[in-house]
């Protein structure tokens, strides 16, 4: 019973009600079976809380050196993002199998480590355990994570060359991972050479094309997988729906939003996000109000930060001052919320209220997400973050950026400054945005990279309109394609154009 409630598709938490009656009714010492199918079932769930207490309980009663119960709570903690548990367990596991290396890669994957996750596959395959499907899939999605192409080619080769069982879910998972790594050319390869495809395989293919904001294919596959008689699901009119609002497809994106419920579809916070994110790029902020305000369900914090930085794209101060006083209310703590309020205020030239949201952030300890970029050479993910200084490269990295400022300014580009949302002189403004995290990894492409490799960033803030438009020009006057994955979605700069045609 509490293997079989823990299987059913909308998992909730009636193993662990079961498992608790079960030691209720005097049975202390359920076997490794029974404590191994509770905590599998409190990691569906992540519940951590409880997962913890039952981890007491195998302490008590002996099971700690059992490898079913082991791997359980290597699972349980990954699937919880305790990777620090997730790890100690593992440590601790004298002889690991298969599913105890796959459960631990899984678990750097989740969180996007790839660094770690790929170190652990190579010890797996030192330790002489042979990876399966399942294996690759966590290292696959650890290399989507982060935009690792060139890791994911390799561990593509490697499924290859070993011959390894290429089933649907390892199908998806590389075409997911050519997608976000900004190859969607190799993703609608795999996708196309698959010999069946599911309503995930279909929908993975559908969101990759519209985070590249290639919004006519993603609806010419969406049409392709209604022929194919292959019913859609919450996430693939999540990406039709994103495909519209990237491309300002207002009236398609409204037809789409109707006929969800014609395919039994309830829309979810997501496709609300979706539909507001369309109607405020599309620069409807009243319309975006009007939906939020009669949404069925209590509007989420995604929801209303989106309705905000509508606000804060088109100045409108009023209605944001609103906006952001209901985000709060909700997410008191959250720096983006603060942020945003913030720039909301710059963008309108309200330096003192811009000073007393910066100031309850201090009283609060709220510290502002720093831009952090991330490129990948010779197998070995980069980090940087805004004025980043402490890469052991770093006074070469200085020196490119010194020459593609000079290349930028002879251009004749002039600095943006606008889009520095701070009170200081604009020589300060511009000395800001050069050392954007962005700048600082096409950088370091530029210095250890030679042309025809496509530069390719992954960015976890979206780009700012100085970058964007720099980074245009760094692709033609250096001759080389770069591609960047922002929050939002992917830009493929070349020749001086962008693939968002400024619309993102």
């Amino acid at each position: 019973m509490i293997r079989g409630c823990s299987q059913i598709q909308n998992p909730s938490k009636e193993p662990i009600f079961l498992f608790k009656k079960l030691i209720k009714r005097g049975y202390p010492n359920p076997n490794s079976f029974t404590l191994a199918f509770v905590l599998k079932a409190c990691a569906i769930i992540s519940a951590s809380q409880e997962g913890r207490q039952i981890h007491s309980h195998v302490l008590r009663t002996g099971f700690n050196s059992s490898p079913f119960v082991q791997t359980a709570m290597v699972n349980l903690y990954a699937k919880c993002e305790e990777i620090g548990l997730a790890r100690k367990m593992f440590d601790e596991i004298p002889e690991r199998n298969l599913v105890t290396w796959s459960t631990i890669i899984s678990g750097y994957a989740r969180i996007g480590l790839v660094n770690e996750a790929l170190s652990l596959f190579r010890e797996m395959q030192m330790a002489g355990i042979s990876p399966d499907e399942v294996t690759m899939v966590s290292v696959i999605t650890a290399c989507a994570s982060t935009g690792a192409l060139d890791l994911g080619k390799w561990v593509h080769k490697f499924v290859d060359k070993y011959v390894i069982k290429v089933d649907l879910e390892l199908s998806t998972a590389l075409v997911n991972m050519y997608a976000k790594c900004g190859c969607i050319e190799r993703a609608k390869k795999v996708f196309d050479e698959m010999p069946q495809r599911d309503t995930k395989a279909w929908s993975s293919m559908i969101v990759g094309l519209a985070i590249h904001g290639l919004a006519e294919e993603a609806l010419e596959v969406f049409s392709r997988m209604l022929e194919a008689n292959v019913k859609p699901n919450q996430v693939t009119f999540v990406g039709v729906l994103s495909a519209c609002a990237h491309s300002g497809l207002v009236s398609e994106g409204w037809r789409f939003w109707s006929s969800m419920l014609e395919f039994g579809i309830e829309p979810v916070m997501e496709h609300y996000g979706c539909m507001v994110d369309l109607l405020c790029r599309a620069g409807f902020i009243e319309v975006a109000y009007k939906f939020v305000e009669t949404m069925p369900i209590s509007p989420n914090p995604i929801v209303w930060r989106t309705l905000l930085m509508g606000c804060k794209e088109k100045g409108i101060l009023e209605k944001g001052e609103f906006v952001a006083e209901r985000l709060l209310e909700l997410e008191p703590l959250n720096p983006e919320n603060y942020v945003l309020l913030s720039n909301l205020y710059a963008a309108n030239f309200q330096w003192e209220k811009v000073s007393y949201v910066r100031k309850k952030m201090k009283e609060n300890g709220i510290q502002a997400i720093p831009g952090c970029s991330s490129i990948e050479v010779d197998g070995f993910v980069h980090e940087f973050v805004v004025a980043d200084r402490s890469h052991q490269e770093s006074y070469e990295i200085r020196e490119v950026l010194r020459d593609v400022t000079d290349r930028v300014r002879r251009v004749g580009h002039d600095p943006w400054t606008s889009a520095v949302l701070h009170d200081v002189e604009d020589e300060e403004k511009k000395s800001a945005l050069c050392e954007h995290s962005e700048r600082l990894a096409i950088a370091y492409g530029l210095l250890k990279t030679k042309a025809p490799t496509v530069i390719r960033i992954v960015k976890n803030l979206r780009v700012c309109g100085d970058c964007h438009e720099v980074t245009k020009i760094i692709s033609k006057v250096y001759e080389r394609e770069i591609i960047v994955r922002d929050r939002v979605r992917f830009h493929r700069f070349f020749n001086g154009t962008c693939s968002c045609k400024d619309y993102w």
